[in-house]
Parts: C-alpha cells; sequence; structure tokens
C-alpha cells in the first residue's frame, strides 16, 4: 500500500495534467449537429449534376511539362489552373454560358450551359494568330467584363508564361464562335519577336479582379502574379526559376497590377487600351503569392476596397482612397485581441491564401468574408478564416478603415468553417432562397497513389533559407497524392447558427480535386446554379433544383450606355460594382453586388441574387447604390416585389 501510494504521489502532477487536458477538451469541444437535424437540413437542398460539352481537344495531358529546375514537383507545378466562369456571354439574358479553363488540354472554352441546350457548338479560344503565343504558356483563369464598353460581353484571360489576353467581342459577328472574338494585348507593348513567337514580359498570373477603382465611370482591372517572371513551364530552361523565399512571409513574388480604363472602340475590330496605374498599390502590397484576389465597396463609398489573397504569407486588404484618374489605396490590417493567435489576425497572417469572397452571414447590412486556407488535419492544419464584421455601422467601418484598422475577427472555430481541407475557391451564396447564406468551397490538391503528406510536413518545419530553392523540396511527380481525396464541401448554417458540412449528403463529396466555383442562375427560376472546375479531371454543372425554395430578388443591373447594334443579341455594359440592400420590415438587411470577380478561379455571374426565405411578402425596401458612366455617385430607394427585375443605371435607375 505504502509503496502504490507513493508511487502515485510521484504520477499526481501527470494525472492532473491529464485530467486539466480533458477537462479543457470537454469544455471547449463544440457541439455537434445531430444526424437528423443534418438530414432535415439537406432535405432543403437539390444538385442535379450535368455533364459539360467540351469542343474537340488539340492536345491531352495529365500533367505540365516544367523547367528542369522543377523536375522534382512536376505535380505540385501542375496543381492549378481549372477555371469557371458563369455569365451571360450570348447576349440570352440569362448567365447561361460558360467560359472554363481546362488544364488537360490548355484550351480556353465558351460553352453553354447544359440545362440550357446546345445553343451554338463549344468553342476554343487561342490568341494566335493575331497575337504571338509560344509553346509553354497556359491559360490559368477567365474574367468576363465590357472591356471595350460596348454592352456585349468580352472576356479577360490570363496565364502563365504570358501577359493577359483581352478576347474582345465583335459587334459585327453574325454567330457566336471563336472568330466572334478579337483577342487583344491588355499590357501595350511589341510582344512579337524576331522569330514571330511571344517575347513580351514573362508574367505567371494566377488571379485577376475588375471594378471601377478610381470612380470615373469605366471598369479597371486587377492583375496578381504568382512566380516571379520566369519560364516555369519552359522544358528546354534548367533555372532561372524560384519557389517561395519562406512558408510564412514570402515576398519573392511576381507583381502587382492596375490597369485603369483609357478608352475602346466597337465593331468588326474593337479595341480597349488600358494604362498602367500599378502605383497605386502600396509597397507593401505589390509581391505576394497571389492565388486570389476580390473588388468589393465594403464602405458603400462608390470606391471597391481590393483584398489580395496570397500563398505562403500575409493577404492585403487595402482601402480605396482613389480619385477619378488617379489610383491610390492604403492598407488596413485588424486588431490583435489578446486571445488572438497573430496568424488569425487580417493582414498579418501567415496561411495559404488559396481564395476569397466577400457576403453579409449575419444580417447587419456589413460585409464579411471567408478566406480558404490549407486546413487538413495529420497533414497541415492552419484554419480558413471566417471574417465577422465587427463596427457597429457603415459609419464606424469608414472611420476605421480611414485609420488603418480593418474591424474584422475571426470567427471560424466558434462557427465551424475553420476546418475542410486543401482550400481553394470559396463562393458565398444562398442556394434555396431560405435567406442565410451558404458557403461552397473547392478542396484537395493533387492526385495520385504515393502519400507524399510526410514529405510536405517536413518541407514546412524546414529552415527559410532552403525554400526558394526548388532542388530542396521533396517529390511531388506524377503519381503522388497530396489531399488527393479531397471533395467539394457545401457549409450550411444550423438554427445554432454553426455550420456544417453537408455535400456528401446532397452528392457533392467528390473525391476529385476541385478549383473553380462558378455561380449564376442559369434558367431563370430565381435559383443559383454552380459549375465547378476540377484539375486534371472533366469539369462538371450543378443544375440547383431545390424543391422548396423560399421568395428571391434577382436583379439585373445595366449601365445606360449605348449598345453597339449588330446580328447577335447583346447582354448589355454590365454595372460592376453596383449594390443593393433589402431592408425587411424585422429589420433584417440582405446585400447583393454586381461582383466583378471574387474568387480564386470561379466566377459568379452579373445577376445580383438574393434569397429572402420564406415569409418575406413584398413590396420590399431596396436601396440601389451605383456610379454612372460619368463617375457620378448614385443612389434610389425603390419598393419592389420579390422575383426578377432588370435595370438600366444613369443618372436615376429605369427599370426595363
Amino acid at each position: 500500500m505504502t509503496a502504490a501510494f507513493g508511487w502515485l504521489r510521484k504520477q499526481l502532477a501527470g494525472i492532473l495534467a491529464l485530467v486539466l487536458v480533458l477537462g479543457l477538451f470537454l469544455v471547449a469541444r463544440l457541439p455537434g449537429v445531430s444526424a437528423a437535424e443534418q438530414d432535415a437540413m439537406a432535405g432543403r437542398f437539390r444538385f442535379t449534376p450535368m455533364t459539360i460539352a467540351l469542343p474537340a481537344a488539340k492536345k491531352s495531358q495529365s500533367i505540365r511539362t516544367v523547367n528542369k529546375a522543377y523536375k522534382n514537383i512536376t505535380a505540385w507545378i501542375s496543381s492549378v489552373g481549372a477555371a469557371a466562369a458563369m455569365n451571360d456571354i450570348s447576349g440570352s439574358g440569362k448567365a447561361d454560358d460558360l467560359c472554363l479553363v481546362d488544364p488537360r488540354s490548355d484550351q480556353v472554352v465558351v460553352t453553354p450551359t447544359p440545362d440550357s441546350g446546345p445553343r451554338y457548338a463549344p468553342f476554343a479560344l487561342d490568341p494566335a494568330p493575331a497575337l504571338p503565343t509560344w509553346d509553354f504558356m497556359a491559360p490559368m483563369g477567365c474574367v468576363p467584363g465590357d472591356f471595350n464598353e460596348d454592352g456585349r460581353t468580352d472576356l479577360l484571360v490570363y496565364y502563365w508564361g504570358r501577359t493577359p489576353v483581352l478576347f474582345l467581342q465583335k459587334a459585327t459577328a453574325a454567330k457566336l464562335d471563336a472568330a466572334a472574338f478579337e483577342p487583344t494585348e491588355l499590357v501595350p507593348g511589341e510582344h512579337r519577336g524576331p522569330d514571330g513567337a511571344y517575347n513580351g514580359p514573362m508574367w505567371n498570373t494566377d488571379s485577376a479582379t475588375i471594378g471601377d477603382f478610381d470612380g470615373d465611370g469605366h471598369i479597371d482591372i486587377f492583375i496578381g502574379n504568382y512566380f516571379p517572371d520566369s519560364k516555369v513551364l519552359d522544358p528546354r530552361e534548367d533555372g532561372g526559376v524560384a519557389m517561395n523565399q519562406s512558408m510564412s512571409h514570402a515576398t519573392n513574388s511576381g507583381g502587382k497590377y492596375v490597369y485603369r480604363w483609357a478608352g475602346g472602340s466597337s465593331g468588326a475590330h474593337p479595341s480597349a487600351r488600358f494604362a498602367d496605374a500599378s502605383s497605386g498599390i502600396p509597397p507593401s502590397a505589390r509581391f505576394g503569392w497571389t492565388l486570389a484576389s476580390s473588388a468589393t465597396d465594403i464602405d458603400r463609398d462608390g470606391l471597391p476596397e481590393l483584398y489580395i489573397a496570397n500563398d505562403f504569407g500575409h493577404d492585403h486588404l487595402l482601402y480605396n482612397k482613389s480619385t477619378p484618374g488617379h489610383v491610390e489605396f492604403g492598407e488596413v490590417t485588424g486588431v490583435r485581441g489578446a486571445g488572438d493567435p497573430k496568424s488569425k489576425v487580417l493582414g498579418n497572417d501567415s496561411f495559404k491564401g488559396m481564395g476569397v469572397d466577400f457576403g453579409d452571414l449575419n444580417h447587419d447590412g456589413l460585409y464579411d468574408l471567408f478566406v480558404s486556407n490549407i486546413t487538413t488535419s495529420w497533414g497541415i492544419e492552419e484554419s480558413n478564416f471566417q471574417f465577422v464584421n465587427t463596427a457597429k455601422d457603415n459609419a464606424d467601418l469608414t472611420g476605421q478603415l480611414k485609420k488603418g484598422v480593418a474591424p474584422f475577427r475571426d470567427e471560424s472555430g466558434g462557427t465551424g468553417t475553420a476546418w475542410s481541407g486543401w482550400g481553394w475557391d470559396v463562393k458565398i451564396q444562398d442556394f434555396d432562397n431560405s435567406g442565410e447564406n451558404q458557403i461552397a468551397q473547392s478542396t484537395g490538391f493533387v492526385k495520385g497513389q504515393v502519400n507524399r503528406w510526410p514529405n510536405l510536413q517536413e518541407l514546412a518545419t524546414a529552415n527559410d533559407g532552403l525554400v526558394s530553392n526548388p532542388f530542396w523540396w521533396p517529390n511531388a511527380k506524377a503519381g503522388d497524392d497530396i489531399a488527393g481525396d479531397q471533395t467539394l464541401h457545401f457549409f450550411v448554417k444550423s438554427a445554432d447558427g454553426r455550420y456544417t458540412d453537408l455535400a456528401p449528403q446532397l452528392g457533392l463529396a467528390v473525391p476529385v480535386p476541385t478549383r473553380g466555383i462558378a455561380v449564376g442562375d442559369t434558367n431563370g427560376d430565381g435559383l443559383p446554379e454552380m459549375a465547378v472546375a476540377r484539375q486534371w479531371e472533366e469539369p462538371i454543372f450543378y443544375r440547383n433544383d431545390s424543391p422548396n425554395p423560399g421568395k428571391f430578388l434577382q436583379l439585373k443591373l445595366t449601365t445606360d450606355a449605348p449598345v453597339a447594334p449588330g446580328p447577335l443579341p447583346a447582354a448589355g455594359p454590365p454595372a460592376i460594382g453596383a449594390e443593393a440592400t433589402v431592408t425587411t420590415a424585422d429589420g433584417k438587411k440582405y446585400l447583393g453586388r454586381v461582383d466583378g470577380s471574387s474568387g480564386e478561379a470561379g466566377r459568379r455571374s452579373f445577376d445580383v441574387q438574393i434569397g429572402l426565405g420564406r415569409e418575406v411578402s413584398g413590396p420590399l425596401d431596396v436601396h440601389l447604390q451605383w456610379r454612372d458612366r460619368t463617375g457620378q455617385l448614385r443612389t434610389q430607394d425603390l419598393k419592389l416585389d420579390p422575383g426578377r427585375h432588370c435595370f438600366r443605371l444613369g443618372a436615376a435607375a429605369k427599370e426595363m
């Protein structure tokens, strides 16, 4: 007995520590959502998968050629490029067209959504022969917009191994096909070398977004590059490339650029001119391994703020201080509370910034935002960010932004959205018009047979002096697997305010790495569909067949600028950045905007889509705000019934 008591006394400290840890675990453990409640929540949604028609491919590949210095990490270098945008490209009046980037063929594809019928044959866009190309470039994303201001939807395509290209839709085209688009350089200058091949700046772009940054009434373009300017995909080269100089604060990346609209023309050979206004980006934000971005006017002054999501280091929220003709941003950062880890403070994070979207998650009339990171248990477990706006009201928000403070607090841990996988694109959207936004998120990295997580974990703890050299990186080749069985996630808010992932119940949890998520109402029923780009797999379309949706307000907002006449219909010039606020009788607010291109590689349509729930009745109090083509900030209060409405925005909003 004495010996046992002595042993117990010696072990008492350890036993107490175990009891304390267990007690803290039981106290801190968040309550889960019961299976019965999950089933009831899942019953609100129904998505029907459909195959997307693609044109014949000129080539087929499952991994990219790379610079010899990258030969041991070919799968890593091949892990991005699957992208999807949903919009009205054909002028049908609905967001029933897709612009896809397919890494298997390195094609940029325009195709009808599969629920809209074979309205035209799918086709691929190619800069050549009008513009110079070369063998070792690859498209990474597609951004719709009206870049020459003729009312027809154009497409901005960005690449690795080349500067971006504007594909301007010709007003004279009688058929929607590749010949209906005029390839035009975004970056001015002669990019054709003596041999006829591309010989311009060697950009490696992974993100682009658009908005009227200087408030002059015209749409500008942000470009975020990833790798430093170099021949990443050229297998003839051995060196001249780099990886990130740090896993948490790398800045040896490609540059950040803003191009301000300077003019355009329509007709058989349309044109668009943009001037470099990149000096408006503060020095602290000009470098970083950018994967995603968003231009959203969070303080309602008609000037969009710019969020830059960077891999391997700090993200940046840039407050817009521009004036017409002059772009100027200032960086704002969050305030660290006593219990906040530094990496979860906006602007001071050291996580992997893979995707971003803005939306009001709590009906206070202020934008919140969600940022994807790498959150794999037993792999690299960072945290997603569900940054909730803590300002009292818009005036308080504006005052704090002007002082350099970003009043956002991460609540992902408490709400159940902190951990999902190797995150990428994210979309905040109300898919069943319940009045509560859901969060769709793509995850997964490279799919193969050999588990390389242990090697990656070693790299994550390596000395920063080694990681910038590709030689020291662990193998990630064809056949290797890192998070290859991760799936699409679909977070739905429960009655207690926590979110649960219902992708498995809804048939969305297919074990294939996903990238861009495109969102829009393709058939006019008021329910947004999804198109999901998948890395090295065929893209997939999910028709929204939710069985008992709530009411909605859908707004098609265009400027009152003239539309160039022609044989084909035109979608009209979108009022990028226009915002709508619905206030209901119980004081709840619902926000919507004409989104310029938030996300990683997926783009929502230009339609403003607001779910209202089943109890709301009209007429609704709707506040519109926009800038007209002269740069004048306009507002108008309307009474609208739920449903679809089309407005032309000039000095006043006129319903069509």
